[in-house]
Protein backbone atom coordinates (compact mmCIF):
# COMPACT_ATOMS: atom_id res chain seq x y z
CA UNK A 1 0.00 0.00 0.00
CA UNK A 2 2.48 2.62 0.61
CA UNK A 3 4.87 0.93 -2.77
CA UNK A 4 1.54 2.39 -4.41
CA UNK A 5 0.75 5.87 -2.26
CA UNK A 6 4.05 6.93 -3.58
CA UNK A 7 3.46 6.18 -7.40
CA UNK A 8 0.26 7.61 -7.22
CA UNK A 9 1.64 11.16 -5.25
CA UNK A 10 4.40 10.65 -7.89
CA UNK A 11 1.86 10.70 -10.87
CA UNK A 12 -0.24 13.33 -8.95
CA UNK A 13 3.12 15.59 -9.10
CA UNK A 14 3.94 15.04 -12.50
CA UNK A 15 0.11 16.14 -13.29
CA UNK A 16 0.66 18.95 -11.30
CA UNK A 17 3.74 19.67 -13.21
CA UNK A 18 2.87 19.52 -16.54
CA UNK A 19 -0.29 21.25 -15.77
CA UNK A 20 1.38 24.48 -14.60
CA UNK A 21 3.89 23.94 -17.71
CA UNK A 22 0.92 24.08 -20.03
CA UNK A 23 -0.03 27.01 -18.02
CA UNK A 24 2.58 29.19 -17.84
CA UNK A 25 2.91 28.40 -22.19
CA UNK A 26 -0.39 29.41 -22.93
CA UNK A 27 -0.06 32.71 -20.42
CA UNK A 28 3.18 33.79 -22.41
CA UNK A 29 1.93 32.83 -26.06
CA UNK A 30 -1.20 35.14 -24.79
CA UNK A 31 1.04 38.07 -23.86
CA UNK A 32 2.67 37.94 -26.96
CA UNK A 33 -0.50 37.83 -29.33
CA UNK A 34 -1.59 41.04 -27.40
CA UNK A 35 1.62 42.22 -27.98
CA UNK A 36 1.60 42.03 -31.50
CA UNK A 37 -2.56 42.54 -32.12
CA UNK A 38 -2.49 45.63 -29.92
CA UNK A 39 -0.67 47.82 -32.36
CA UNK A 40 -2.38 47.18 -35.03
CA UNK A 41 -5.91 47.46 -33.61
CA UNK A 42 -4.69 50.99 -31.93
CA UNK A 43 -3.78 51.96 -35.79
CA UNK A 44 -7.55 50.37 -36.74
CA UNK A 45 -8.85 52.70 -34.60
CA UNK A 46 -7.15 55.95 -35.24
CA UNK A 47 -8.00 55.46 -38.62
CA UNK A 48 -11.70 55.62 -37.82
CA UNK A 49 -11.13 58.00 -35.42
CA UNK A 50 -13.33 61.03 -36.29
CA UNK A 51 -10.70 63.28 -34.19
CA UNK A 52 -7.75 62.71 -36.16
CA UNK A 53 -5.53 63.87 -33.05
CA UNK A 54 -3.21 61.94 -31.21
CA UNK A 55 -4.08 63.51 -27.98
CA UNK A 56 -7.41 62.40 -28.07
CA UNK A 57 -6.94 58.93 -29.19
CA UNK A 58 -8.43 55.84 -27.46
CA UNK A 59 -8.90 52.52 -28.35
CA UNK A 60 -12.88 52.80 -29.02
CA UNK A 61 -13.33 56.20 -30.88
CA UNK A 62 -16.62 57.88 -29.92
CA UNK A 63 -18.74 57.80 -33.38
CA UNK A 64 -16.14 56.17 -35.62
CA UNK A 65 -16.27 56.82 -39.64
CA UNK A 66 -14.14 57.66 -42.60
CA UNK A 67 -13.62 60.53 -42.82
CA UNK A 68 -9.34 60.32 -42.39
CA UNK A 69 -9.56 58.17 -45.65
CA UNK A 70 -11.62 60.51 -47.65
CA UNK A 71 -9.12 63.22 -46.98
CA UNK A 72 -6.40 60.94 -47.54
CA UNK A 73 -7.60 59.97 -51.33
CA UNK A 74 -9.03 63.19 -52.07
CA UNK A 75 -6.21 65.96 -50.92
CA UNK A 76 -4.51 67.11 -54.33
CA UNK A 77 -1.42 68.19 -52.50
CA UNK A 78 -0.73 64.91 -51.38
CA UNK A 79 -1.39 61.85 -54.28
CA UNK A 80 -1.86 58.98 -52.60
CA UNK A 81 -2.27 56.95 -55.10
CA UNK A 82 0.60 58.22 -57.34
CA UNK A 83 2.96 57.49 -53.97
CA UNK A 84 1.27 53.74 -53.63
CA UNK A 85 2.16 53.26 -57.28
CA UNK A 86 5.54 54.77 -56.94
CA UNK A 87 6.35 51.83 -53.97
CA UNK A 88 4.45 48.97 -55.48
CA UNK A 89 6.62 49.89 -58.61
CA UNK A 90 9.91 50.15 -57.38
CA UNK A 91 9.63 47.46 -55.09
CA UNK A 92 8.54 44.63 -57.85
CA UNK A 93 11.59 46.17 -60.35
CA UNK A 94 14.17 45.51 -57.64
CA UNK A 95 12.57 41.76 -56.46
CA UNK A 96 12.48 40.34 -59.87
CA UNK A 97 16.03 42.33 -60.93
CA UNK A 98 17.46 41.06 -57.40
CA UNK A 99 15.95 37.70 -57.45
CA UNK A 100 17.22 37.22 -61.10
CA UNK A 101 20.96 38.03 -60.67
CA UNK A 102 20.86 36.67 -57.43
CA UNK A 103 19.67 33.19 -58.36
CA UNK A 104 22.20 33.40 -61.63
CA UNK A 105 24.84 34.07 -59.22
CA UNK A 106 24.43 31.42 -56.70
CA UNK A 107 24.20 28.88 -59.46
CA UNK A 108 27.60 29.93 -60.15
CA UNK A 109 29.18 29.63 -56.91
CA UNK A 110 27.12 26.87 -55.81
CA UNK A 111 27.80 24.75 -59.14
CA UNK A 112 31.20 25.76 -60.47
CA UNK A 113 34.47 25.98 -58.94
CA UNK A 114 36.92 29.38 -60.42
CA UNK A 115 39.90 30.82 -58.97
CA UNK A 116 38.34 33.60 -55.95
CA UNK A 117 35.36 31.54 -55.34
CA UNK A 118 35.83 31.34 -52.07
CA UNK A 119 37.01 35.39 -51.49
CA UNK A 120 34.21 36.46 -53.74
CA UNK A 121 31.98 34.88 -51.05
CA UNK A 122 33.88 36.55 -48.04
CA UNK A 123 34.15 39.81 -49.58
CA UNK A 124 30.03 39.75 -49.90
CA UNK A 125 29.63 38.49 -46.67
CA UNK A 126 31.92 41.40 -44.98
CA UNK A 127 29.96 44.00 -47.05
CA UNK A 128 26.67 43.24 -45.58
CA UNK A 129 28.13 43.52 -41.95
CA UNK A 130 28.81 47.11 -42.56
CA UNK A 131 25.12 49.10 -41.39
CA UNK A 132 23.70 50.48 -44.54
CA UNK A 133 23.45 53.85 -42.57
CA UNK A 134 27.08 54.69 -42.64
CA UNK A 135 27.38 54.38 -46.13
CA UNK A 136 24.21 57.28 -46.50
CA UNK A 137 26.72 60.16 -47.39
CA UNK A 138 28.91 58.46 -49.90
CA UNK A 139 26.00 57.19 -51.61
CA UNK A 140 24.57 60.59 -51.79
CA UNK A 141 27.70 61.99 -52.88
CA UNK A 142 28.08 58.86 -55.52
CA UNK A 143 24.23 59.09 -56.99
CA UNK A 144 24.70 63.07 -56.86
CA UNK A 145 27.86 62.96 -59.39
CA UNK A 146 26.35 59.93 -61.42
CA UNK A 147 23.65 62.28 -61.82
CA UNK A 148 25.35 65.17 -63.64
CA UNK A 149 26.88 62.90 -66.36
CA UNK A 150 23.83 60.45 -66.42
CA UNK A 151 20.59 62.45 -65.41
CA UNK A 152 18.34 59.26 -65.55
CA UNK A 153 20.32 57.64 -62.69
CA UNK A 154 21.03 60.53 -60.50
CA UNK A 155 18.84 62.26 -57.63
CA UNK A 156 15.28 62.11 -57.53
CA UNK A 157 14.80 59.73 -60.00
CA UNK A 158 13.27 56.06 -59.42
CA UNK A 159 16.06 54.21 -61.56
CA UNK A 160 18.46 55.16 -58.61
CA UNK A 161 16.87 54.13 -55.83
CA UNK A 162 16.30 51.00 -57.06
CA UNK A 163 19.77 50.19 -57.83
CA UNK A 164 20.80 51.19 -54.42
CA UNK A 165 18.23 48.54 -53.12
CA UNK A 166 19.57 46.04 -55.51
CA UNK A 167 23.27 46.42 -54.10
CA UNK A 168 22.10 46.35 -50.73
CA UNK A 169 20.07 42.61 -51.17
CA UNK A 170 22.30 41.19 -52.97
CA UNK A 171 25.08 39.85 -50.77
CA UNK A 172 22.64 38.00 -48.57
CA UNK A 173 20.36 37.25 -50.96
CA UNK A 174 23.22 34.82 -52.84
CA UNK A 175 24.27 33.28 -49.45
CA UNK A 176 20.38 32.04 -49.14
CA UNK A 177 20.03 31.22 -52.50
CA UNK A 178 23.80 29.10 -51.92
CA UNK A 179 23.12 27.40 -49.73
CA UNK A 180 19.63 26.45 -50.26
CA UNK A 181 21.43 24.96 -53.99
CA UNK A 182 23.93 23.05 -52.21
CA UNK A 183 21.22 21.21 -50.99
CA UNK A 184 20.29 19.63 -54.26
CA UNK A 185 22.28 16.80 -55.50
CA UNK A 186 25.00 17.04 -58.06
CA UNK A 187 23.86 13.63 -59.25
CA UNK A 188 21.16 15.40 -61.36
CA UNK A 189 23.86 17.73 -62.78
CA UNK A 190 25.91 14.82 -64.15
CA UNK A 191 23.19 12.80 -64.85
CA UNK A 192 21.98 15.37 -67.49
CA UNK A 193 25.61 16.35 -68.93
CA UNK A 194 25.70 12.37 -69.24
CA UNK A 195 22.47 13.11 -71.85
CA UNK A 196 23.99 16.20 -73.53
CA UNK A 197 22.71 18.90 -71.50
CA UNK A 198 24.40 22.21 -71.30
CA UNK A 199 24.98 24.20 -68.13
CA UNK A 200 22.25 26.50 -68.88
CA UNK A 201 19.77 23.68 -70.14
CA UNK A 202 20.28 22.07 -66.49
CA UNK A 203 20.24 25.01 -64.29
CA UNK A 204 16.52 26.52 -66.58
CA UNK A 205 14.97 23.09 -67.03
CA UNK A 206 16.59 21.34 -63.98
CA UNK A 207 17.31 23.23 -61.27
CA UNK A 208 15.43 26.20 -61.31
CA UNK A 209 11.98 24.20 -60.85
CA UNK A 210 13.37 23.08 -57.37
CA UNK A 211 13.96 26.14 -56.23
CA UNK A 212 10.35 27.70 -56.48
CA UNK A 213 10.01 27.35 -53.13
CA UNK A 214 12.94 29.66 -51.85
CA UNK A 215 12.79 31.57 -54.81
CA UNK A 216 9.30 33.13 -53.36
CA UNK A 217 10.51 33.36 -50.03
CA UNK A 218 13.60 35.73 -51.37
CA UNK A 219 11.37 37.77 -53.43
CA UNK A 220 8.78 38.36 -50.75
CA UNK A 221 11.44 39.56 -48.08
CA UNK A 222 13.13 41.43 -50.89
CA UNK A 223 9.52 43.13 -51.55
CA UNK A 224 8.79 43.98 -48.12
CA UNK A 225 12.00 45.34 -47.55
CA UNK A 226 11.61 47.88 -50.51
CA UNK A 227 8.50 48.45 -50.09
CA UNK A 228 8.52 49.79 -46.45
CA UNK A 229 12.20 51.31 -46.80
CA UNK A 230 12.75 55.08 -45.95
CA UNK A 231 15.58 56.77 -45.02
CA UNK A 232 17.24 56.30 -48.69
CA UNK A 233 14.37 57.30 -50.65
CA UNK A 234 13.80 60.41 -48.29
CA UNK A 235 17.43 61.18 -48.82
CA UNK A 236 17.34 60.51 -52.76
CA UNK A 237 14.07 61.68 -53.78
CA UNK A 238 12.76 65.49 -53.78
CA UNK A 239 10.07 65.60 -56.32
CA UNK A 240 6.63 64.82 -54.01
CA UNK A 241 5.50 62.80 -57.74
CA UNK A 242 8.57 60.94 -56.96
CA UNK A 243 8.03 59.62 -53.34
CA UNK A 244 7.64 56.56 -52.09
CA UNK A 245 4.66 56.08 -49.92
CA UNK A 246 6.57 56.11 -46.42
CA UNK A 247 8.39 59.18 -47.64
CA UNK A 248 4.37 60.78 -48.72
CA UNK A 249 2.86 59.53 -45.91
CA UNK A 250 5.70 61.05 -43.26
CA UNK A 251 5.73 64.62 -45.48
CA UNK A 252 2.35 64.94 -45.09
CA UNK A 253 1.94 64.44 -41.56
CA UNK A 254 5.16 66.31 -41.08
CA UNK A 255 5.19 68.61 -38.21
CA UNK A 256 1.19 68.60 -38.09
CA UNK A 257 1.85 64.42 -36.89
CA UNK A 258 -0.44 65.02 -33.87
CA UNK A 259 -3.54 66.31 -35.54
CA UNK A 260 -2.93 64.15 -38.68
CA UNK A 261 -2.40 61.12 -36.53
CA UNK A 262 -5.69 59.42 -38.27
CA UNK A 263 -4.74 60.36 -41.63
CA UNK A 264 -1.33 59.05 -41.01
CA UNK A 265 -3.27 55.84 -39.44
CA UNK A 266 -5.73 55.26 -42.54
CA UNK A 267 -2.58 55.70 -45.20
CA UNK A 268 -0.22 53.40 -43.16
CA UNK A 269 -3.49 50.77 -43.44
CA UNK A 270 -4.25 51.22 -47.03
CA UNK A 271 -0.31 50.66 -47.82
CA UNK A 272 -0.47 47.38 -46.33
CA UNK A 273 -3.01 45.95 -48.21
CA UNK A 274 -0.38 44.95 -50.84
CA UNK A 275 1.57 42.95 -48.64
CA UNK A 276 -1.42 41.58 -47.19
CA UNK A 277 -2.82 40.34 -50.59
CA UNK A 278 0.30 38.80 -51.78
CA UNK A 279 0.97 36.75 -48.31
CA UNK A 280 -2.77 35.65 -49.24
CA UNK A 281 -2.04 34.28 -51.89
CA UNK A 282 1.47 32.62 -51.89
CA UNK A 283 1.49 31.88 -47.58
CA UNK A 284 1.68 28.24 -48.70
CA UNK A 285 4.68 28.70 -50.48
CA UNK A 286 5.86 30.96 -48.53
CA UNK A 287 5.78 28.03 -45.46
CA UNK A 288 7.04 25.68 -48.19
CA UNK A 289 10.25 27.81 -48.80
CA UNK A 290 11.09 28.05 -45.08
CA UNK A 291 11.01 24.51 -44.09
CA UNK A 292 10.88 22.13 -46.83
CA UNK A 293 14.11 20.56 -48.33
CA UNK A 294 14.80 21.79 -52.32
CA UNK A 295 14.59 18.82 -53.66
CA UNK A 296 10.97 17.69 -51.84
CA UNK A 297 9.88 21.25 -52.47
Amino acid sequence: MSNMSTVEKLRSSASLRKKISIGVRLFIALLLIIFSIFPILWVVSASINPTGSLATQRLIPRNPGFGNYRELLTSGAFPFWTWLGNSVKIASITSILSLSITTIAAYAFSRFRFKGRKTMLKGIFLIQVFPTLLAIVATFLMISQIGDVFPWVGLNTHTSLILIYLGGAMGTNIWLMKGYLDTVPRDIDESAMVEGATNWQIFVRLILPLLRPILIVIAIINYIGTYGEFVLARILLKGNEKYTLMVGLQIFAGAQFDQRWGVFAAGALLGGLPIMIIYLILQDQIVGGLTTGAVKG
